[in-house]
């Protein structure tokens, strides 16, 4: 953890986020330890929500906290398949991805990954980007042949995102990777993120979404949740849809090492300073 003045950190905190005398109880908590964060298209792809992102991964850098970033780009990559007369099919939450459309995948999570490194850098935030490109992480096989070009990771290089980090750098990487005869694949971005958060065994995974949360059979928000619980709610239909295989991808991380996995509402404004330095929380902890 960098050295920060109290100052200091009083002028980089958001008005409308947590308080100093909530932060500073949280400075040490994470101390040299990863914080994996996911963020969705549909959050990034909000203007607003887009800056207040860029912010709080500054304040985040600033603080000493070592963020990793992995973003998604489903309806950028949605419209641009649409202009090209490409319809978008899914199996299971999974994007079909044939020939032509890894290329438009490619190019439009690539482009996109360009955007955010830019904002960090021009938000005093060094940052790096990691694409199939650039620094390739992510190695991959076929998940089926019914997906086509979509890859599910098995082997990733660490060694590359800890140089990065070494350099007070945030590694903002792109869900593609390579499979045989370096062949692009698309990779659902919450696998990805779960893949990366347990190879560098982080302290935290947090998934930005599009939802409050989970919530219950009256649709009020559940702050904490383990297997048994999300057993319960599966069999009841109550987690259902798009929800079923990122609740299933959590709770793989979770048991593997990763002490604190969670998915909160991207839509709210500052929620990732709300999730790690308030006692409030934000979203739902999903535990083991």
């Amino acid at each position: 953890m960098s050295k920060i003045t109290e100052e200091e950190i009083k002028k980089i905190l958001p008005l409308k986020g947590p308080s100093f005398e909530e932060v500073k109880n949280y400075l040490e908590k994470y101390n040299d330890e990863y914080i994996v964060i996911k963020c969705g298209g549909s959050v990034l792809d909000n203007k607003n929500l887009f800056n207040i992102f860029i912010n709080d991964i500054s304040i985040l850098n600033k603080l000493g906290f070592i963020p990793i970033i992995i973003h998604g780009g489903g309806k950028r990559i949605s419209n641009k398949l649409n202009e090209a007369g490409i319809e978008s099919n899914f199996i299971n939450g999974l994007r079909v991805t044939d020939e032509k459309s890894i290329n438009i995948v490619e190019e439009v999570l690539n482009n996109f990954n360009k955007e955010i490194t830019d904002a960090l850098k021009n938000s005093d935030c060094d940052s790096q980007g990691i694409t199939n490109k650039q620094n390739n992480i992510l190695f991959v096989e076929q998940e089926n042949q019914d997906l086509g070009f979509v890859g599910s990771p098995k082997e990733i290089n660490q060694s590359i995102i800890e140089q990065i980090v070494s350099e007070k750098k945030v590694p903002v990487i792109a869900p593609l990777g390579l499979g045989k005869n370096n062949q692009v694949y698309n990779i659902n971005a919450d696998t990805a993120a779960g893949a990366i958060a347990k190879k560098l065994n982080a302290r935290r995974l947090i998934i930005m979404s599009d939802v409050e949360g989970v919530l219950d059979a009256k649709k009020k928000l559940l702050s904490e949740i383990d297997t048994d619980k999300v057993n319960d709610l599966i069999k009841n239909n109550i987690i259902s849809g798009g929800m079923l295989p990122k609740i299933k991808n959590c709770l793989d991380v979770a048991s593997n090492g990763v002490k604190g996995v969670c998915i909160i509402d991207g839509r709210l404004d500052h929620s990732i300073l709300f999730e790690l330095l308030s006692n409030a929380g934000s979203g739902t902890l999903i535990r083991e």
